[in-house]
């Protein structure tokens, strides 16, 4: 999987608690009460990893937020 950037995604559990998981693993990473506290969880774990794509999805399931985070890659990085 080398050259591959990692990713992870928050998603809400049928339970309505929240989860941040790899898309390569079956189980979740962390379980959360709060959406809030597995996007702190999931940017904690990516940034140990080496960095990767933070995906948050919304209460039905469409990524409502995408965030790069460090030392990831970001593939249109803004002007500054």
């Amino acid at each position: 999987m080398a050259g591959k950037p990692k990713s992870g995604d928050v998603t809400q559990r049928p339970d309505g608690r929240w989860q941040f998981g790899r898309p390569e693993n079956s189980r979740a990473s962390a379980v959360t009460d709060t959406q809030a506290a597995a996007v702190t969880r999931g940017r904690e774990i990516l940034g140990r990893d080496g960095g990767g794509e933070l995906r948050i999805h919304g209460t039905n399931g469409v990524i409502r937020d995408q965030r790069t985070i460090s030392p990831g890659n970001d593939p249109y990085p803004p002007k500054g």
